[in-house]
């Protein structure tokens, strides 16, 4: 996956296109991610010591990884991979050619 948790994205299709934010969590097996502040859902929760009154709680659902898209200097790029001289390899911004950091 070249998307981390923590990195900025911006939604490139579906009902949220346009809006960004950092992805909290990445689940590689299917290829999903969850986006702060993207894709709410109301799941019902039952009382518990937490919450006892239970009711709807809204929360984000993922968002599959080709809809997304890496934010680097306010516009959207692709992420590609370069050697350095001592061997280690880094991923990159393909618009700008800078380091991308997680």
């Amino acid at each position: 996956m070249r998307l981390k948790k923590g990195m900025t994205v911006r939604v490139i299709s579906g009902n949220h296109r346009g809006e960004e934010g950092k992805i909290l969590r990445v689940f590689p097996k299917s290829k999903r991610v969850i986006v702060e502040g993207v894709n709410f859902i109301k799941r019902a929760t039952r009382p518990s010591q937490e919450n006892p009154t239970g009711g709807f709680v809204e929360r984000e659902a993922p968002i599959h990884i080709s809809n997304v898209m890496l934010v680097q200097g306010g516009s959207t790029t692709r992420i590609g991979y370069k050697y350095l001289e001592d061997g280690t390899k880094v991923r990159i911004a393909q618009k700008t050619g800078e380091e991308v950091e997680s």
